[in-house]
C-alpha cells in the first residue's frame, strides 16, 4: 500500500472515511478483497506470497492499514510487514496496545507506516521515526514517508478527501484514486531512487510494465455500519470491482 488518504471524526456520519491505492509488482500474487474462509470476520485483499494484507476492516469494526517506508538502502526485514495488518484484524487487542507491542519489535520488519483502530480510536505507528501516536480529527495523509509528509501525491490526496466531505461517495473516491498525472520534477521528493523513478511514483494511480497501483479501495466506516469498495488491476488495466456492506457486531 502506498498512498492512503483518510478523514478522521471530520464527518458527522463516518468516523473514518479512508481511500487508499496498493501499489506493487505484478508478478506477486494476490487475492482480491473477500471474507477471509480461516476468519470469517475479516474482509481484506490477500498477499499470497507471504499471507498477511495492506487493507482490512473486520465486522466488528477493527480497521488497520499499512505502507511501506521508501528507503533503498535498507534492509528488507526478516518478517513480512502484511502481518502485522491482519495479525491486529484477527486479535483483541487494542489500537493503541498493539501498537506500542509492533514498535518494541519494529527492527524485525521492513520500513512501515501503520494505522490502527476502530470508529472510537486511531493510532499510527512507525518504525522509521514515529512512536505509537493518537490521530487528532481531520484529514490526514499517507504515503512511503512519515503521516502528512507533504509529497504531491499526499497533498492532492488529502485535499481530494477534504473536498469530498461535504457529501462523500464511494464512487467519487475511487475515481479520485485514479488520478494518473505525474508531479512536476521541482515537487518531487529525493527517495534515493532516482529522478526517473521519482517521476514514475509520484502519481496518485502508478503505471509501468512491471509494477503499479493494483488496488484502489474507498471505506466508510460508520458506528453502526460498513461500506467497502475495491477495484483491481492487472498490468493491463483490467481487474474486477468488489463492493460490500454490512451492519457491525458487537466487539
Amino acid at each position: 500500500m502506498c498512498l492512503i488518504a483518510l478523514a478522521w471524526q471530520a464527518h458527522p456520519d463516518y468516523p473514518l472515511i479512508v481511500m487508499a491505492n496498493r501499489d506493487e509488482f505484478y508478478r506477486r500474487p494476490t487475492t482480491a478483497a473477500r471474507f477471509w474462509p480461516e476468519a470469517p470476520q475479516l474482509l481484506a485483499g490477500r498477499d499470497l506470497a507471504a499471507g498477511g494484507t495492506w487493507l482490512g476492516v473486520t465486522r466488528q469494526g477493527r480497521f488497520a492499514a499499512l505502507t511501506n517506508y521508501r528507503d533503498p538502502a535498507a534492509p528488507l526485514g526478516e518478517r513480512s510487514r502484511g502481518l502485522l495488518v491482519s495479525h491486529f484484524l484477527q486479535g483483541q487487542e487494542s489500537a493503541w496496545e498493539y501498537a506500542q507491542a509492533v514498535a518494541a519489535e519494529g527492527e524485525h520488519y521492513g520500513g512501515f507506516n501503520l494505522l490502527l483502530g476502530t470508529h472510537e480510536e486511531l493510532v499510527v505507528v512507525s518504525n522509521r521515526g514515529m512512536a505509537p501516536t493518537r490521530l487528532q480529527p481531520g484529514v490526514h495523509g499517507l504515503s512511503n514517508h512519515l503521516l502528512d509528509t507533504p509529497w504531491p501525491k499526499v497533498e492532492k490526496a488529502k485535499a481530494g478527501m477534504a473536498a469530498a466531505l461535504a457529501q462523500p461517495s464511494s464512487e467519487a473516491l475511487l475515481g479520485m484514486l485514479a488520478n494518473d498525472r505525474q508531479a512536476e520534477d521541482a515537487a518531487l521528493p529525493e527517495t534515493g531512487v532516482g529522478l526517473a523513478m521519482e517521476r514514475m511514483l509520484s502519481p496518485l494511480f502508478i503505471r509501468s510494465p512491471q509494477y503499479g497501483t493494483r488496488a484502489s479501495t474507498v471505506l466508510l466506516l460508520g458506528s453502526e455500519r460498513v461500506q467497502f469498495l475495491e477495484q483491481t488491476f492487472d498490468e493491463n488495466g483490467a481487474g474486477e470491482r468488489s463492493r460490500f456492506a454490512f451492519d457491525l457486531l458487537p466487539a
